[in-house]
């Protein structure tokens, strides 16, 4: 029988993450990481199995080429790294489980070995000494969060060895013992700076010479933190935001600049995405932008959340819109701005009356 390939991403330092963190930030935070690591498979491997914070990739009767590994290896940590660094960008929520986020780091193993399969509801499972053995290295004594372990039994398969070396790898040798076994390996730390990482776009910053058209303010008796998770996450919209029928958004994906959802409304859907607007230090901004409602060409829609202590806040609520057209501001300036201002005013109470509950 010929060897298969086992390939397990883990993402390292996720226990820590989700006991010291927020957990349903950290549990969509690490969702689209997995994602982000599934999308980046570029060999044609199987997913067997999402094993918490790990993947477990397999290639059946078949070892990909050392040139063909490394490159997929590398693919994997600049995705990561990548989105990483997207988050860290473009993060509106303080809490510390998107603060953190851009910390957390990837170990890969790889093995190769005879796979075995089991048939359980009609899925086929590896299972077998392989699998075990990549388990295991998991558990091992390199001294760092962020590196790749290849087996002996893979690296003789490649003709690979620790003198190899490249501006991403440098190899060394290591081994650990597992019920009486030992387990060789060459292993090689990720320098996450020597990564070309993806290019994305700027978060969408606007800016207004001019005051709002539309302006409330008052003083909650709630955090700062969680006003802005009442606002932010959409799951929570339904409960002060009255008329809207429902909201449509990814529910594995927290709150950043750049993220969209669709707000609907007397069967007409809005489009909105979240931007930003410049504040000053002590100021949490979370913004909307849509260019859905007529009569209006863009409407920017701002929360501006400024912590007074650790139980108050005060809250206040910046409308802007552009509109092209004469006719058009004619129209928002008799009917448009008054019923914009009360629908407003009245969302505004509601937030404060079911936080303070």
């Amino acid at each position: 029988m010929s060897k298969s390939l086992l390939f397990i991403p883990d993402i390292s330092g996720y226990t820590n993450f989700i006991q010291n963190t927020e957990i349903e930030h950290s549990e969509h935070v690490i969702a689209e990481i997995l994602e982000v690591l599934i999308a980046s498979n570029t060999q044609g491997l199987e997913l067997a199995e999402i094993e918490g914070d790990a993947l477990f990739f397999y290639k059946e009767n078949s070892v990909l080429s050392q040139e063909k590994l490394l490159a997929q290896i590398e693919t994997i940590y600049i995705a990561f790294y990548s989105h990483l660094k997207m988050l860290e960008k473009n993060r509106i929520c303080t809490c510390n489980a998107c603060a953190t986020a851009p910390k957390l780091q990837l170990k890969i193993i790889v093995h190769a070995g005879e796979m075995q399969f089991l048939k359980v509801q009609g899925n086929r499972k590896p299972f077998g000494n392989a699998v075990i053995v990549a388990h295991r290295l998991l558990k091992n004594s390199v001294n760092d969060d962020n590196y790749i372990i290849l087996s002996n039994e893979l690296t003789t398969e490649l003709g690979l060895s620790s003198t190899y070396e490249s501006n991403l790898f440098q190899f060394n040798e290591g081994a650990d013992e597992y019920d009486g076994a030992k387990v060789g390996y060459l292993y090689s730390l990720i320098d996450k700076d020597k990564l070309k990482l993806k290019l994305f776009e700027d978060p969408y910053e606007v800016s207004f010479n001019r005051k709002a058209n539309i302006i409330i303010e008052d003083t909650f008796s709630s955090s700062a933190e969680d006003v802005l998770e009442m606002i932010t996450n959409y799951r929570h919209r339904h409960l002060w935001a009255k008329g809207v029928e429902s909201f449509d958004f990814n529910e594995n994906e927290v709150t950043r600049l750049g993220t969209e959802h669709i707000c609907n409304i007397n069967g007409k859907q809005l489009n909105f995405v979240t931007v930003t607007k410049a504040a000053k230090p002590n100021q949490i901004v979370y913004g909307e932008l849509t260019k859905s409602p007529p009569p209006v060409d863009e409407l920017y829609n701002f929360f501006i959340v400024e912590p007074i202590n650790k139980s108050s806040s005060k809250v206040r609520i910046e409308i802007y819109w552009k509109a092209k057209s004469p006719i058009k501001k004619l129209l928002i300036a008799l009917v448009v701005k008054r019923v914009l201002k009360r629908g407003t005013l009245d969302n505004f109470k509601n937030l404060k009356k079911f936080l303070e509950k």
